[in-house]
């Protein structure tokens, strides 16, 4: 019987439209020197330039600020202070910044950085803030390389690795593709360092008890995740409806080798990005209000459209921009739940009124719609 190839049953890179590469310290930052590895990053744009062509958006969740830095301001070996490690991200983010603005420059990519703390993600008004500056550097072919802001995080509110940080990311910005470069090649059933006889699992389905019980402890001195943070990323990948990979970044040009079918782990979801952000605004969120519409504006949504001012009749109750919504048609069924672009008090200012009027009414520039059609989940859906 002829064997069955990872390829035969994971989708190919190619099939993937918006992808999370996540890149760590040991990776990108030599740990005896604190020296970039150049040419390495260079492979590594060559290959996301080429991921760009093939129609696909990209976004760089890097590691490496606080490692570059430390070297820069001469701090010892070991675990720093968390002053420490702020002041060595201060120093080390322009470095960081500056390397992938060149690299990416380099294969005609443009560069924009994002700085990002855990409430970014967790706060809907910063998470539409920051969604909404992602989405428009993606929009304009700009590659976003994002990592955690460690100049003002703390201990109580930083994410700990930038593996969970990618995966909140790739949920946030809707990727159907996570990819986790690491020191090792996949998810093995024990230690590879530990044990010669451990095996390398192609793919995981699911995530079970047993898988979690493999997971190992961390593992570079420079890298802040081990195996359980990796785990703990593709939960929240998966759960978001986007497929992880473990992969090694070791090799030149990591990113085709996976595509060359080279051995790695997927983490398999059995969702969408779209149904399962869908399935999380209807199952998670309290509405905290009421937008009343009009017979066009169900047309329009029914159709797949966001939910301009023109089309909403009235509002109800009080909200912020970010909370969710229910959406109530001419006869007062519910027609939709979502995330509000405007808080209340705006929004009742411009009921009716056309996208071109709304800065003329409140003085500033506002998003065109007041709940925009990736932020809606229609009732019955």
């Amino acid at each position: 019987m002829a064997s069955v190839t990872m390829a035969s049953v994971t989708p190919g890179l190619k099939s993937f439209k918006r992808i999370v590469v996540k890149v760590g310290s040991s990776l990108l930052v030599n740990a005896e020197r604190g020296e970039l590895h150049a040419d390495w990053l260079i492979a590594l744009a060559e290959d996301l330039a080429e991921r760009a062509k093939a129609g696909a958006q990209i976004v760089v969740v890097s590691s490496g600020a606080i490692a570059l830095g430390r070297t820069v301001l001469q701090f010892a070996k070991g675990a720093l202070k968390l002053e420490e490690s702020q002041a060595a991200a201060a120093v080390g983010q322009i470095a960081l910044a500056r390397a992938w603005s060149e690299a990416l420059g380099k294969v005609g990519l443009v560069a924009g950085q994002v700085l990002l703390t855990l409430k970014d993600t967790e706060e809907r008004r910063n998470y539409l803030n920051a969604r909404a500056t992602i989405g428009k550097l993606l929009d304009i072919k700009a590659i976003p390389v994002i990592n955690e802001n460690d100049t003002v995080a703390t201990s109580e509110i930083r994410y700990g690795d930038n593996d969970r940080l990618a995966a909140r990311v790739a949920s946030m910005i809707g990727a159907d593709l996570l990819i986790l470069f690491s020191d090792i090649d996949g998810f093995y059933d024990a230690p590879p360092h530990l044990n010669k006889d451990a095996k390398l699992i192609p793919i995981i389905p699911r995530i079970t008890a047993d898988i979690e019980s493999m997971a190992g402890a961390a593992g570079s001195e420079l890298s802040r995740g081990g195996m359980v943070t990796k785990v703990e990323a593709a939960k929240i990948a998966t759960l978001a409806g986007a497929h992880m990979i473990i992969a090694s970044g070791r090799k030149v040009h990591p990113l085709r080798a996976i595509a060359n079918g080279e051995a790695c782990t997927w983490f398999l979801t059995p969702a969408n990005p779209v149904t399962a952000r869908k399935k999380w605004i209807v199952g998670n969120l309290e509405p905290r209000g009421i937008i009343h519409v009009d017979g066009g504006a169900v047309a329009a949504l029914r159709n797949g459209k966001s939910l301009l001012p023109a089309g909403v009749v009235k509002v109800s109750g009080e909200f912020a921009r970010g909370d969710a919504v229910l959406v109530r048609g001419p006869d007062g069924e519910e027609i939709a739940r979502g995330l509000v672009a405007y808080d209340s008090e705006d929004a009742a200012k411009i009921v009716k009124k056309s996208t071109n009027e709304i800065v003329l009414i409140l003085g500033y520039e506002g998003r065109a719609a007041m709940i925009h059609r990736d932020d809606l989940a229609m009732a019955g859906e």
